[in-house]
């Protein structure tokens, strides 16, 4: 193995889905209705006993509202900035569905010239 990659901690990932689901005030029970796994199953997980697919993973992830490399690698950006952002795209989102046709030809206009702005700063 590459002395640059890391090995996948179960233990680890698990403990990271335990915390957030906690932080969430959610059982295992509701958890494993929402993933269509048994609590079982959530509980070996969490214990680091088993892996999931990747199917599974993506669904974790969004039940969670985590990134996959936040449950796998426990890289996280600030939980603050991840709730501004869901408002901000809330707020462009609820924008974006009262425009027509040719207003919105000249938002996605608009906004390929700010990002092409930006990522030259």
């Amino acid at each position: 193995m590459s002395e640059n990659l890391r090995r996948l901690d179960y233990h680890e990932m698990g403990s990271r889905i335990r915390e957030r689901r906690e932080s969430l005030n959610m059982n295992r029970e509701t958890l494993s209705e929402k993933l269509e796994v048994s609590p079982q199953f959530i509980a070996d997980i969490e214990y680091g006993n088993k892996g999931m697919s990747i199917k599974k993973l993506y669904m974790l992830c969004q039940i969670l509202n985590v990134s996959a490399d936040y449950i796998l690698a426990g890289e996280r950006q600030n939980e603050e900035d991840d709730a501004d952002l869901s408002r901000a795209r809330e707020k462009v989102m609820d924008i974006l569905c009262k425009c027509d046709a040719q207003q919105l030809k000249g938002i996605e206009k608009i906004a390929a010239i700010y990002a092409d702005g930006v990522k030259m700063k």
